[in-house]
């Protein structure tokens, strides 16, 4: 599913150590942890802020890993709940120069999400662990191979983790620049 994103993200309750070892009982594999910094911006010729609910960002990502820009734009694009978004991501080579493209183009910087992400992966699934700062403790899974459309992949995140028998917080509906930034 090249250029769609399927995920569900749930505040961690504690710490994920009973969620780290039932993946690992299941032969899920951890990544390094890394940092990224991702910078959001707005658009000059389209405010993503006016509509009653957020549905599209831009961003810049800076990691130990590179740097990459992307692009996402979340469905249903009217409803407070979404289920999916479009999503076209790209490495680049210099951020700065991207900073600068955009702010020469009008785009206005609007948060920082700065975390530290460490990934696992399971079953097609991938898990990330991520602290981000000023907000807490969160893991997502997101939907890693071939599926039939959304409801597929949907369908098949639900199972993982209904499958994992390990009790998450709350699920969250809104992306970190959405809580950043006090949005729905």
């Amino acid at each position: 599913m090249k250029y769609i994103e399927v995920e569900q993200k749930y505040r961690l309750l504690g710490p994920p150590d009973d969620l780290r070892a039932t993946l690992a009982g299941r032969g899920g594999k951890p990544g390094e942890p890394s940092r990224q910094v991702d910078t959001y911006y707005n658009s000059p010729h389209r405010d993503f802020l006016a509509g009653e609910v957020v549905s599209e960002w831009l961003r810049i990502r800076e990691g130990d890993d590179g740097a990459s820009v992307n692009f996402k734009l979340f469905h249903p694009v009217e409803a407070p709940v979404k289920t999916h978004c479009d999503e076209y991501e790209s490495a680049v080579e210099d951020a700065e120069a991207v900073r600068r493209i955009l702010a020469a183009l009008g785009f206005t910087r609007l948060t920082v999400v700065d975390k530290v992400r460490e990934e696992w992966t399971a079953d097609g699934i991938a898990v990330a662990f991520d602290t981000v700062a000023g907000l807490g403790d969160f893991v997502e899974f997101e939907f890693k191979g071939e599926a039939g459309g959304v409801a597929e992949a949907t369908a098949r995140i639900e199972e993982f983790i209904a499958d994992l028998g390990v009790r998450l917080g709350d699920r969250i509906h809104l992306g970190y620049p959405h809580m950043t930034l006090g949005l729905r």
